[in-house]
């Protein structure tokens, strides 16, 4: 296991060449990728949100394809369609964007509906279903889709069903001093981009996501998660807490991080760590929490000092 974890981090320290001062942000996303899961970056314009995901399909050695959601994006953009050929009297499927390994989804709440409707099914479960006919995507599959905040111009907000699809979601925030000084050094040398080379491919990608899925995670820490879980539901500034897929996404996050930390087991901070990645864009505020001030990540934080941490080998 340890030349494949070794290559995990191979693969973040090809990414730090574009992104300066983010190596939390790009630990997640690397735990996010070993986890199978899609990844949506939130954040003001400018921030390098863009970047990140490019420089992962480019260190990854992924096919990737990138669309820019304005509002005229169509679903058979993303899926695709079947275009009639006089030829041969039938009609024949021509690929849309998400017939990669990794889909770049740019400003995805610029779009319409509509548009962001047509990623559920490819999101959730592998394929795309055009004229009753179901085609699986390329394997491995990640979607890592760049949104800025709900009440900037042209935007409009992602459903809660889509949201929920996403294993996590992140803000980035701007640089420290000293990193923007490193980014403009950097720049004025040529694109950074550029200097990315793959050192993994799409086999050894998926062979990295089997080993993150046999990481062992010991009842303790899944009723500590389920814990976890129940809490944010009865929270009394909350009106939606984390659905069941939230919590299979808090196991998939925990594992992802035991995993690039060089173990084969999970501990309670794999855990911790992993709550407000997967939590922040899946539970909703109350009246309560908007008038006190209160964010999502604060509430998280109070869950985690509510629920009592377990000690490995305690009794469930």
């Amino acid at each position: 296991m340890e030349g494949i974890v070794n290559k995990a981090h191979l693969v973040m320290d090809e990414v730090r060449k574009v992104i300066v001062g983010k190596d939390d942000c790009i630990e997640k996303v690397m735990a996010a990728v070993l986890a199978g899961g899609n990844v949506l970056l939130e954040d003001v314009p400018g921030v390098g949100k863009t970047e990140m995901a490019i420089a992962f399909s480019k260190a990854c050695g992924l096919k990737s394809n990138r669309v820019q959601f304005t509002p005229d994006v169509m679903p058979a953009d993303i899926t695709g369609f079947s275009m009639y050929r006089k030829d041969t009297e039938s009609f024949v499927y021509r690929p849309g964007a998400v017939m990669c390994n990794l889909l770049l989804a740019d400003e995805i709440n610029r779009t319409s509906p509509k548009t962001q409707s047509a990623l559920l099914e490819v999101m959730e479960e592998g394929s795309v279903t055009v004229d009753g006919v179901t085609r699986q995507v390329p394997r491995p599959f990640i979607v890592l889709a760049t949104q800025n905040p709900v009440g900037s111009f042209g935007t409009q907000r992602l459903p809660e069903a889509q949201m929920d699809r996403f294993l996590i979601c992140i803000s980035m925030g701007y640089p420290e001093l000293e990193d923007e000084i490193a980014m403009l050094k950097s720049r004025h040398r040529g694109r950074p981009l550029d200097q990315i080379t793959a050192v993994i491919n799409g086999a050894e990608l998926l062979v990295m996501q089997e080993e993150t899925e046999s990481i062992f995670i010991h009842d303790v820490l899944y009723k500590y998660m389920t814990l976890l879980s129940s809490a944010t539901r009865e929270h009394e500034m909350l009106e939606l807490g984390l659905s069941p897929r939230g919590t299979l996404a808090l196991g998939k996050m925990a594992r992802a991080y035991a995993y690039i930390r060089g173990r084969n087991y999970c501990v309670p901070k794999d855990v911790k760590a992993a709550l407000l990645d997967v939590g922040v864009h899946r539970i909703r505020l109350n009246q309560k929490a908007r008038i006190s001030g209160k964010s999502a990540g604060d509430i998280l934080e109070e869950v985690l000092g509510r629920v009592k941490e377990p000690k490995l080998g305690e009794k469930t």
